[in-house]
């Protein structure tokens, strides 16, 4: 009984939004609130804007795509900043159709499909309210009513432009249902919804020799003739194409360069003028966003084309390139497999990480620059330090190939290969290994790869699995510290009191003996040379340790053990090294005595309850590392 109460709410909640009344009331509510009277791309602007805005690492992100895009704040601060923001303020960017071109898989139906939700919703919400003229079947803005020769007195009045003109059906109406008085004229709330063809439109090419350019303008209704008399009557047409239901909303343009020419030359006028041709009638005005979405192949066959030339200066073009961060990454795939029916299959930890890092790599192109190579720059690019380098760094590499990301292996092959190794699988549990060789089989049924391109795909597999190895070593040798953060911070307190004690020239005092000694060089070498820490680069490491403490000392904090990343990463890799020998003694072990099935037990339930893995997962993460150790 709850869903159908909360139908029912619903239905009650949207009884209380309708509304309707004159012309003359509707002017009552533009002078309370003007901004119902705003464009098409003003409102998608606003139902954006609204939703939030956030600085992040100097990039804006959106709270309105947060959750279903991933890894696109570049782009989609680009499509807002240069498309929407401006097309809201009335310039001519307004009167360009917005082209989203980039690979399969890359985001541009989920994006458009976001603003199609969005303005279903924010239609209902006071801030995006619209109102159109009642009962026609475009929904016509009220304020086309208004005569041309009014249109000043309108704006230094109420401060809105007014664009467009009357429709002829409604011109009709408007003499013979209210004998001209435009201010008895009923106005009345509408909803964007597509499913009911109100304000959202959607057209899709198909065979050319077939599609009648009645799709998108709308028909003569040959069933009236002989009642009106004539096909010039608009009483005798079916408003009903998709520009037509488009009026006030956006239409979506699917596959727009594989049209037929007599399509888009419709599109050259409602983008410019703001109207299309319709049967015998005069032009139609229209306010609507026109997005399309294309792949780079079929665009630049398309502007390579010397009759498209008129069209192509009407587009404006927005790359949506597949995501580069490893971390973005992961949550696509988290999102795909929560939509599926295999969400409770267990996953073991970083098994998407690793396909994460396989497909970005497939994306990256090689670093010009000697001094980086390809997993670097895709660590850099994820957002992880990376010794010797900063973003600066980062900016240069983004700037080294405009194109970079428009190519690569796409999300939905390797969630193909994550279900295949679900579905192939025994038990209820797969881990990174096993979709890495899922990843590997599925290159040779790949239609698209060439064998060198596959060679090159098979050296990333490679590279993906070094660093899996890498994850699960660290993993184990984590699970096998006992009170690692304790054993973390002793180590820590000892490594910082000889740091101050070399870096002061002075002296240590021993917790046993009493007796003064030297700082323990043979301590603090062997955990700086776990992050690669040089001889002569010891002392400015040191140095730089005592000045950030005295900076926490300084603000009141307490420098601990998260205070430095290299010197928690050093320490942790030093506890690591200590314990090399056990870990691989425990874990190759066939026929393990009662301490060391003790010590693996204990490993496994820590990898259960502080890791994320089942039994199943963390005994092959146990197998597996300590045939690493021992090799």
């Amino acid at each position: 009984m709850d869903i159908l109460k909360k139908i029912e709410k619903f239905r009650e909640d949207e009884q209380k939004l309708k509304w309707e009344g004159t012309f003359a009331e509707y002017l009552d509510i533009l002078k309370e609130t003007p901004l119902v009277a705003q464009s098409a791309h003003s409102r998608v602007y606003n139902m954006i804007r609204d939703a939030g805005i956030e600085e992040v690492n100097g990039s804006k992100k959106y709270n309105f795509f947060s959750g279903q895009l991933f890894g696109l704040e570049d782009s989609l601060e680009r499509l807002i900043e240069e498309y929407f923001h401006p097309a809201a303020k009335r310039l001519d960017v307004r009167k360009r159709i917005l082209l989203l071109m980039g690979p399969v898989s890359g985001g541009k139906s989920t994006l458009v499909s976001l603003l199609k939700r969005g303005l279903e919703n924010y239609s209902s919400k006071e801030t995006g309210a619209i109102y159109a003229i009642k009962g026609c079947p475009m929904h016509e803005d009220p304020l086309h009513l208004i005569p041309q020769y009014l249109r000043n007195d309108f704006f230094e009045e109420y401060g809105i432009r007014v664009e467009g003109n009357l429709s002829p059906l409604n011109v009709m109406r408007l003499e013979q249902e209210y004998g001209s008085r435009i201010e008895d004229v009923m106005v009345e709330r509408i909803f964007l919804s597509e499913d009911k063809r109100v304000g959202i439109g959607t057209f899709s090419p198909s065979d050319p020799k077939s599609q009648d350019i009645a799709d998108l303008t709308g028909s003569i209704d040959f069933s009236t003739i002989a009642e009106y008399g004539s096909e010039s009557d608009p009483r005798a047409y079916r408003f009903d194409g998709e520009l037509n239901k488009a009026n006030r909303g956006m239409m979506e343009f699917q596959e727009m360069l594989k049209c037929d020419e007599k399509f888009l030359w419709h599109l050259l006028s409602l983008t410019q003028e703001g109207n299309f041709k319709a049967g015998r009638f005069a032009l139609i005005s229209a306010d609507e966003l026109i997005v399309a979405h294309t792949n780079e192949t079929e665009y630049k066959a398309f502007i390579s084309n010397k009759k498209n030339e008129a069209l192509h200066s009407r587009i404006i073009v927005m790359p949506i390139p597949y995501n580069l961060k490893v971390t973005e990454e992961e949550k696509i795939y988290e999102k795909m497999i929560h939509e599926s029916d295999v969400s409770d299959v267990h996953i073991a930890p970083h098994t998407l990480r690793v396909a994460a890092i396989f497909s970005i790599m497939t994306r990256l192109k090689d670093p010009k620059k000697g001094d980086i190579d390809l997993v670097k720059k895709m660590r850099l690019y994820d957002g992880e330090n990376v010794e010797g380098f900063n973003s600066a760094d980062i900016n240069e590499l983004k700037k080294e190939y405009q194109d970079e990301g428009m190519s690569g292996i796409d999300p939905r092959y390797v969630i193909n290969r994550i279900s295949s190794t679900i579905i192939r699988k025994e038990n209820p549990s797969i881990n990174a290994l096993d979709v890495l060789m899922s990843l590997k089989a599925g290159l040779d049924q790949h239609p698209s790869i060439s064998n060198e391109l596959r060679e090159r795909y098979l050296n990333f597999i490679s590279l993906a699995r070094k660093e899996y190895d890498a994850i699960a070593k660290n993993e184990v040798q984590k699970a096998f510290v006992y009170s690692y953060e304790e054993s973390a911070k002793i180590l820590m307190d000892n490594y910082l009191d000889n740091v101050e004690a070399y870096c002061n020239k002075s002296r240590l005092r021993d917790p046993l003996t009493g007796e003064e000694i030297n700082p323990d060089e043979k301590l603090m070498r062997s955990i700086e040379e776990q992050i690669g820490i040089s001889e002569n680069a010891k002392k400015a490491f040191r140095e730089e340790i005592l000045i950030r403490i005295s900076a926490y000392a300084r603000k009141g904090k307490r420098f601990d053990y998260n205070s430095h990343d290299r010197l928690r990463e050093a320490i942790q890799k030093k506890l690591f090294a200590d314990l090399k020998d056990v870990v691989k003694i425990t874990t190759s072990t066939k026929t393990p005595d009662e301490r060391q099935l003790k010590k693996v037990n204990e490993v496994i339930s820590r990898l259960i309850d502080e890791h994320g893995y089942n039994s199943t997962s963390a005994n092959e993460l146990l197998r597996y590392v300590g045939s690493l150790l021992n090799r």
